[in-house]
């Protein structure tokens, strides 16, 4: 019995799909091949795929379409959206919209693997991803998306606007290794004039606010001249 993941991959460039559907065989899984949403929603059925990847501007009927008829249909299978639109706003009305994490173009074919494998590790079957979760809870950290707070074991915490972000980003994404550079594109936006040092003085007030020991931490880990990793067990909130 073939025990590899399934994979539906949705782009209408066939040089895309044409080079990365081997690669993702390669990489260990079965791979089906659509070339637009409406082609992807009908292979969501009959494939039954573990996981989507899905570009965003395609014909007929978008990736951004696609995701939200499936969503509205109850299917929970995890999305990963690529994407040629770097801003913010692009990114977050996706995530808003059901997607587990986004891909900007170009990328590296072994990030998209690591990512799927991120996704696939988080995932709970049938559920909604914790990116569509208004709250999210760690032990004793409560995350207010909508109302961009955080509080820890009841006491609100003094984050600023950017650290706030950089939690929410980590909370959504336990248990993978982000680098800097991802976490600096994610939070601060592509374009946005600053480096990684940015990162790492955020890090350090969200470890203070929580009183988090990066020599045994409970919420955020840093993997040395890799980037960092949120380690707590992550759960919607109602």
């Amino acid at each position: 019995m073939d025990q590899k993941a399934r994979l539906l991959l949705v782009d209408d460039e066939d040089a895309i799909t044409a080079n990365l559907a081997p690669f993702l065989e390669r990489s260990g899984f079965a791979v089906a091949v659509a070339h637009d949403g409406a082609e992807a929603l009908a292979l969501a059925g009959s494939f039954a795929p573990a996981l989507v990847i899905m570009d965003v501007l395609m014909p007929n009927v978008d990736g951004r379409e696609a995701l939200r008829r499936l969503r509205k249909a109850g299917n929970w299978t995890p999305v990963i959206l690529l994407t040629q639109v770097g801003e913010s706003t692009e990114r977050a009305m996706a995530l808003e919209e059901g997607a587990d994490d986004y891909l900007n173009k170009p990328f590296d074919p072994h990030e998209l693997v690591a990512r799927v494998r991120a996704v696939m590790r988080r995932v709970k079957p049938g559920r909604p991803p914790l990116a569509t979760a208004a709250r999210l809870v760690s032990g004793g950290l409560l995350l207010d998306r909508s109302a961009h707070r955080a509080w820890l074991d009841g006491r609100e915490l003094p984050l600023t606007p950017k650290a706030n972000a950089l939690l929410e980003y980590l909370l959504t994404h336990p248990d993978e290794l982000i680098s800097r550079d991802r976490l600096l594109d994610a939070v601060w936006g592509w374009d946005y004039p600053t480096g990684t040092r940015t990162v790492d003085t955020r890090i350090a007030e969200l470890r203070r606010a929580l009183g988090d020991d990066p020599a045994e931490p409970r919420f955020i880990e840093t993997v040395p001249g890799q980037g960092y990793r949120f380690v707590g067990a992550v759960e919607a909130a109602a």
